[in-house]
């Protein structure tokens, strides 16, 4: 794909993210705090839920006798249906169905966290994991769809507002399990984040939907066709390359500083504050990437943090660690989204959420797998092995992306005015 010049792609709807083909808009365009409340909301409840059951994993195995395999189980079989999920159910939401997929995402995610929530050994927990990834992963790119649609010359602000929201709630989940399963048991909190989703959802009804016209909704039912748009290529594996960087951090942060003697409150206190500036700054990194230019914001971002990873393979101390991981973690919040954004802006508004779907999708096979990587490497090599394998990935998959993606390098939109 041959993308016009900046100028030209304004109007035409040729990597811009919009299309000539637009069913009817609605009568009144969504402002952007009724965005932030409604769909932001929903995202962040979803989010907690993911961050209820990392913290409360103990619990399963304390209470009810649930071992370290299974539990490892349980967390990775949610990620895979999420990824069945975004690729088998999203592109519903281009074919007139997306306020329709969202709220039947959100619940069967919400009855995903109540079979969590009273179950009481492995089958029930295991079924509920699986249920609430085919819910989040269906409701989260219609979600992204509706947020592109409503305003597209402001597409950038208003994702970065949506990971935001995102960050905030995996970061509330354990705040969330804290407070409430000392007093009120395991349950709790499951509860409270599904009750939290249904209260949410007569909002999102009223917010006005672009909905695609049935002329022009795309024949094809999954997305992989997308792929041939080669600056969403691109798109996809530089989204994919950002959670190889998370899940090789994940997977090593705290056995780096047990290694190391980490003191417990700063190794614990790191994975908070590294969320931080993600929250506070995905609007204005959103914003960036549009004006100037997804692309190579993704890369600047990409390639530092390939840096960033490489540094704590080589620092002596955590303390050290620490320090650089909150640089990492600025840089993370002003250039995360750029691939999002990117796509955005390549795709037509009638395959927005099919595509952020392949993105999804992207970004949840290679978490997984660097985790998997990352952690045999590290037990068989050591620290320093393992921080350069997933900075040396970053550097050779990111560079792949932006190849495929160089016809739109100079791609960026300015902001409504």
């Amino acid at each position: 794909m041959t993308l016009r010049p900046d100028h030209e792609t304004q109007d035409s709807g040729v990597g811009t993210g919009r299309s000539s083909r637009r069913g009817s808009a609605p009568s009144q365009r969504p402002s952007a705090l009724t965005i932030l409340f409604a769909f932001g909301g929903l995202n962040a409840t979803m989010a907690a839920g993911y961050g209820v059951l990392f913290t409360i994993v103990d619990d399963y195995k304390s209470e009810y006798g649930i071992d370290e395999t299974a539990i490892g189980v349980i967390i990775g079989i949610g990620f895979l249906s999420g990824f069945v999920s975004q690729i088998l159910f999203a592109p519903f939401a281009d074919r007139g169905h997306a306020r329709t997929v969202v709220v039947a995402g959100v619940l069967v995610s919400v009855a995903g966290l109540l079979l969590m929530a009273f179950g009481t050994s492995l089958v029930p927990i295991l079924l509920g994991r699986i249920i609430n990834g085919l819910g989040i992963g269906a409701a989260g790119p219609a979600v992204r769809r509706i947020v592109i649609i409503a305003d597209p010359t402001n597409l950038g602000s208003n994702l970065g507002r949506l990971l935001s929201a995102d960050v905030f709630g995996f970061a509330m989940g354990p705040a969330i399990s804290a407070v409430l399963v000392g007093p009120f048991g395991i349950p709790s909190p499951f509860i409270v984040v599904a009750v939290a989703s249904l209260i949410l959802l007569p909002f999102v009804a009223r917010v006005p939907v672009d909905e695609t016209s049935i002329e022009n909704r795309p024949r094809k039912r999954l997305a992989f066709d997308l792929l041939a748009n080669r600056p969403f290529a691109g798109a996809t594996v530089l989204a994919g390359v950002g959670f190889i960087m998370i899940g090789g951090f994940d997977a090593l942060w705290s056995l780096v500083h047990d290694e190391l003697g980490t003191a417990e409150w700063i190794a614990n206190l790191g994975i908070t504050l590294f969320a931080l500036p993600l929250f506070f700054l995905g609007p204005r990194g959103g914003r960036l990437a549009q004006t100037f230019g997804p692309f190579k914001l993704s890369a600047i971002g990409l390639f530092a943090g390939a840096g960033f990873l490489l540094g704590y393979g080589l620092l002596p101390t955590g303390g050290l660690i620490f320090a650089l991981a909150m640089v990492h973690a600025v840089s993370d919040g002003l250039t995360v989204s750029a691939a999002g954004v990117g796509a955005g802006m390549v795709i037509p508004d009638d395959r927005q959420a099919g595509a952020q779907g392949m993105l999804g999708a992207s970004q949840a096979l290679m978490a997984g797998v660097m985790a998997v990587v990352t952690g045999f490497v590290y037990e068989s090599f050591g620290r320093t092995v393992a921080y350069a394998t997933v900075s040396a990935a970053i550097v050779v998959v990111t560079s792949f992306g932006l190849w495929l993606a160089r016809d739109a390098w100079s791609l960026k939109r300015p902001l409504s005015t």
